[in-house]
């Protein structure tokens, strides 16, 4: 049974004829006449009855015609649903990211991504290094934010933004007007280190020709934590320089570059190869690179290789 058949069958209904339908709905009579007999085949029972040139209804076929007036008045609606769905997208989107991307990214990009997609719910899916990669791969995310590169080949990723990693000292720490430091620079300080993740396996390859000497007083999960400790004077720590944008310009902890080479931070949206996207979703990759297509100097659009 398919829509052309029940639509046929209710237009017989309807004009009473088979060949007046014939001519409504573009064939030929015979052929009209095979649909009808595929539909009571199918259907095990007969839906007309004729009479010479006249034709009429079984029991079976009045009760049939109900339901096929509902069914194609269904299609209609599921039609028109999905109508206002592309125009008007409605649903869930679900980001995972880690603690500095919740608290310095998703924020502006939420605001303007609600007020394209006002029917769109956002989630966060608050994850840490490679679980944001796992998130996506195991469909928990649609999406992803997190340090390139990513070595998981399954995933399309779109470079949206690039920033330093910086040591950051509390407001008069003898480093704080320094223009740059190298890992000899540091070694009489105490370091809070990030526990774990790509930010802390580059700096312990930045370290490893001192790392015999250098003194870790904590190891910290939270870029947060960091600062706070970093401003109590607890130590020195490292972290992107756009996270501590506001402190700097308080005055409250100083950022400096490091030596002998700047060590750029790679920020990608990530989601899966396979994934069919929405248009919610396809909305989404928009406003993100709408929002830092002017600061990433190497964006990679939707389709494009990762």
């Amino acid at each position: 049974m398919d829509f052309d058949q029940i639509h046929t069958f209710l237009e017989i209904v309807r004009l009473k004829s088979f060949s007046k339908a014939a001519q409504t709905c573009y064939r030929t009579q015979p052929a009209i006449s095979a649909q009808i007999r595929q539909l009571e085949h199918e259907l095990k029972v007969e839906l007309f009855e004729r009479f010479g040139s006249r034709i009429s209804l079984t029991t079976a076929g009045r009760l049939f015609a109900q339901y096929a007036e509902n069914i194609l008045d269904l299609r209609k609606q599921a039609q028109n649903a999905l109508n206002e769905l592309e125009s008007s997208p409605r649903g869930e989107l679900v980001i995972a990211a880690n603690e500095a991307t919740c608290i310095y990214v998703l924020p502006s990009v939420f605001a303007e991504y609600k007020g394209q997609f006002p029917g769109v719910q956002l989630q966060v899916n608050r994850s840490y290094g490679s679980r944001v990669v796992e998130a996506v791969m195991e469909n928990v995310a649609d999406f992803g934010l997190t340090q390139l590169p990513v070595a998981e080949k399954r995933v399309q990723i779109v470079d949206i933004y690039r920033d330093e990693i910086h040591c950051v000292v509390p407001a008069g720490h003898p480093l704080g007007s320094a223009e740059r430091v190298t890992c000899e620079d540091l070694l009489p300080y105490l370091m809070l280190l990030p526990q774990s993740g790509m930010t802390r396996s580059r700096l312990n390859a930045w370290f490893e020709k001192v790392e015999n000497d250098i003194q870790v007083s904590m190891e910290l999960d939270s870029s947060e934590t960091m600062k706070r400790f970093v401003e109590a004077g607890l130590g020195i720590s490292f972290l992107a320089a756009s996270n501590c944008r506001e402190e700097v310009a308080a005055g409250t902890l100083h950022s400096i570059p490091l030596a002998p080479e700047p060590m750029v931070r790679k920020l990608g949206l990530i989601y899966r190869k396979d994934k069919a996207l929405s248009k919610a979703a396809l909305g989404f990759i928009q406003v993100i690179l709408q929002h830092f297509g002017s600061q990433s100097g190497n964006t990679r659009t939707p389709g494009s290789a990762a």
